[in-house]
C-alpha cells in the first residue's frame, strides 16, 4: 500500500472510527436509560472504551493529516492496547456465560433457573453479602415484580406468560414448592411445601420480600447478566475485526510516513 493510499485510508478510516465511537457511547447511553442499578454494570466499561476510541482516532485522523509517524506510532501503540484489552475481555466473557442455562418445568412457558449451574464468578459475585444487599434493594425499586399483577389479570394470564429470568426466579416461589397460585403476585403460602428446597420457606408475598433472598433470585439475575454479557461480547468480536483492519492500514500509514520523512 503505497504513502497517499494509507494515509488517505486512515484519515478516512478515522474520520469514520469517531462515528463508530459516538455509535459504543450511543449503546452505552442506552444501556444506561433501558436498566436499572442491578443490571447496567456494563454501562461504564462500554462508554469508556466508547470515548478512548474518540480519543485514539483523533490522535490518527490528525497523524495520517499531517503525514506525522510520530503521532501515528502513538496512534498505533494506543489501538493495540485496545485491541488486546477487547480481545481479553470478549475471551474472559465467554467463558465466565459458558455455563448456565434454565430448566423446562412441565405446564409453564418460562424455564426457571438454579445458581449451581453458572460459573464460579457468578457464584462468588452473587453470593457476596455487599453485592446482593445492593442488588436486592434495586430489584424491590424495580417494577420487575411489582407490575406483574398489572400485566397478567388473570390467573389463565398468568399461568400462560412468559416471565424473565428475574421475574421466575425473584417474584415467585419455585415451581416445585407446589403454593397455589393465586393470582401473578399472590401465593397460597397456607399450603405445605412438598419440597425440600430452602428457596420455599423464604418466599413471602410481601413486595419487599417475595424471593429475593432465594437462590432461584440470584439464578435469574445471573442468567440476565450471561445474556448481556453474551450481547457485548458478540459486540465486541465485530468490533475487534473492525479494529484490527484499521490497526494494519495504520502500520502501512505509519512505514510510509516514516520513509517519506527519512528521504526529504
Amino acid at each position: 500500500m503505497n504513502t497517499a493510499t494509507s494515509t488517505f485510508a486512515i484519515r478516512w478510516i478515522n474520520f469514520l472510527t469517531m462515528f463508530l465511537a459516538i455509535a459504543v457511547i450511543g449503546f452505552g447511553v442506552w444501556m444506561s436509560t433501558h436498566h436499572d442499578g442491578c443490571r447496567k454494570a456494563l454501562t461504564i466499561p462500554v462508554l469508556g472504551l466508547g470515548a478512548v476510541i474518540f480519543l485514539i482516532s483523533i490522535i490518527g485522523f490528525i497523524g495520517a493529516l499531517k503525514n506525522n509517524s510520530i503521532m501515528l506510532w502513538i496512534y498505533l501503540i494506543l489501538l493495540c492496547i485496545v485491541l488486546v484489552a477487547i480481545l481479553v475481555f470478549t475471551v474472559l466473557a465467554f467463558i465466565i456465560t459458558n455455563n448456565g442455562s434454565g430448566h423446562n418445568v412441565t405446564g409453564l412457558r418460562y424455564k426457571e433457573y438454579q445458581l449451581q449451574d453458572y460459573s464460579s464468578w457468578f457464584l462468588k459475585q452473587l453470593n457476596n453479602s455487599d453485592n446482593w444487599k445492593h442488588l436486592k434493594s434495586c430489584l424491590v425499586k424495580s417494577d420487575d415484580c411489582n407490575n406483574l399483577s398489572k400485566k397478567y389479570k388473570t390467573l389463565k394470564q398468568f399461568k400462560s406468560a412468559k416471565l424473565s429470568p428475574i421475574e421466575a426466579g425473584c417474584c415467585r416461589p419455585p415451581s416445585d414448592c407446589g403454593y397455589p397460585v393465586v393470582n401473578a403476585s399472590f401465593y397460597d403460602l397456607s399450603f405445605r411445601p412438598i419440597s425440600s428446597n430452602k428457596d420455599c420457606r423464604l418466599y413471602k408475598n410481601a413486595k419487599a420480600v417475595k424471593c429475593y433472598n432465594c437462590d432461584s433470585c440470584k439464578a435469574g439475575v445471573a442468567q440476565y447478566m450471561k445474556i448481556e454479557w453474551r450481547v457485548v461480547a458478540i459486540f465486541n468480536v465485530v468490533l475487534f475485526i473492525v479494529l484490527s483492519i484499521i490497526y494494519f492500514v495504520g502500520c502501512c500509514a505509519r512505514r510510509n510516513a516514516a520513509s517519506s520523512r527519512s528521504k526529504v
